[in-house]
């Protein structure tokens, strides 16, 4: 597992952590039952605080991503199927809208915006 904490982002440390665990539960890169790092061996590699790890943890706790058993450790829950596909369909909704913020800008008309979905969909 791989997480890349940027000091610049404006989003607090615990956030991108939680997200980019998150993005790697929906793309299937960690996969039902595999074993997150401790919340101390994960604060350690990244060299922040035990407490903004153990932030991220709860938070992916409480949106479902993960399990925590005592004493065993923290796991990829089991795949909610609807919940995961709610969750990528709010991450279609959010590019749409930026999409249709974009389109806006210049101009562009529903109809246009018709058409360039369906060119991009025969892709």
């Amino acid at each position: 597992m791989i997480i890349l904490i940027s000091n610049s982002s404006e989003k607090p440390i615990y956030q991108q952590i939680a997200e980019q665990i998150k993005e790697q539960i929906l793309s299937k890169e960690l996969a039902d039952g595999d074993m997150l790092p401790s919340i101390r061996s994960l604060a350690r590699e990244l060299k922040i605080s035990v407490i903004t790890t153990k932030k991220a943890y709860t938070e992916l706790e409480r949106e479902r991503f993960v399990e925590t058993v005592p004493g065993k450790g923290t796991f990829v829950a089991k795949a909610n199927l609807e919940y995961l596909k709610e969750m990528r369909m709010r991450r279609v909704e959010e590019h749409l809208t930026s999409a249709l913020k974009e389109a806006k800008t210049i101009n562009l008309n529903f109809d246009e915006l018709v058409q360039i979905l369906k060119i991009l969909s025969e892709e």
